[in-house]
């Protein structure tokens, strides 16, 4: 995949962060995913989910992947399809500026056309680099960008209220501050209500996006506050193993054949 081929996709992705109308992605990990959701009507753009492409390879979640391993799941989902691709990137596979700038510009080089880098430093959530090492990675990715020509979708994930819900002017104040390190996107976890994802919306300088689940703000609400981004993380997955688990026990069962088994791909 060539460098302008990269750009092109990165700037369609930005484009398609739209406070308001926001890009819904429907996580994938593998070749067979990524060709689905690509082909199912309306989708723009993909996104991976690192939790998602763990357990497809019999690891743990939390860079369980080395980052050689990381990047050849990547590209194989670049490559199955023609849309952008967001790679969830998760550290960045690194602890400092340097490191992070060398892994993202591989990951252009991959073919990427955006990335999630996350905050904090354990699988918990209860440790998060400090904010100035943080902003250093997210500028460092930035700068990855710059020098491939390519500019990047950032999508910053705040982890602060995931792991401590009391940390709200942290989040706020680490969202604001990763947009002003060359972030696009302000990615907080934790918005469970309507009221907090209103409230993120308004002390937030930036685009924001969430990540949704069967409880979560109803995505219609989710456009109408003004939100940019929504993903599902491995939750996705969830969906597709619970069809699948259900699927195997009316069989097993001897019971009806469910019509997905002629579904076609």
């Amino acid at each position: 995949m060539s460098i302008q081929s990269t750009a092109e996709k990165a700037e369609t992705l930005r484009s398609l962060h739209v406070p308001g109308d926001p890009l819904i992605v429907t996580n994938v990990w593998d070749s067979i995913t990524a060709r689905v959701v690509a082909s199912a009507p309306g989708v723009k753009a993909l996104a991976t989910a690192s939790h998602s492409i763990s357990e497809a390879h019999g690891v743990e979640d939390g860079e369980g992947l080395d980052v050689d391993e990381a990047l050849a799941a990547a590209q194989l989902i670049v490559r199955s399809v023609e849309l952008p691709v967001s790679v969830d990137f998760e550290k960045a596979y690194a602890t400092d500026a340097p490191g992070t700038r060398d892994n993202v510009w591989r990951l252009i080089e991959a073919g990427a056309a955006g990335l999630n880098i996350e905050d904090s430093v354990g699988r918990d959530k209860a440790e998060l680099y400090d904010i100035d090492t943080q902003v250093s990675k997210i500028a460092a990715a930035r700068a990855a960008g710059d020098r491939a020509g390519v500019p990047i979708v950032i999508n910053a994930r705040v982890d602060a209220l995931a792991g401590d819900p009391s940390l709200w002017d942290d989040a706020v104040t680490r969202a604001n501050a990763y947009l002003d390190a060359g972030a696009d996107v302000a990615f907080v976890l934790g918005l469970t209500t309507e009221q907090m994802v209103a409230d993120a919306l308004s002390q937030i300088h930036g685009k924001v996006s969430v990540i949704s689940g069967a409880d979560s703000v109803p995505l219609a609400k989710l456009a109408e506050l003004g939100v940019s981004r929504v993903s599902f993380g491995p939750r996705a997955m969830g969906l597709t193993l619970s069809h699948l688990r259900d699927a195997a026990a009316t069989l097993t069962a001897r019971g009806e054949y469910p019509a997905e088994l002629g579904f076609s791909f």
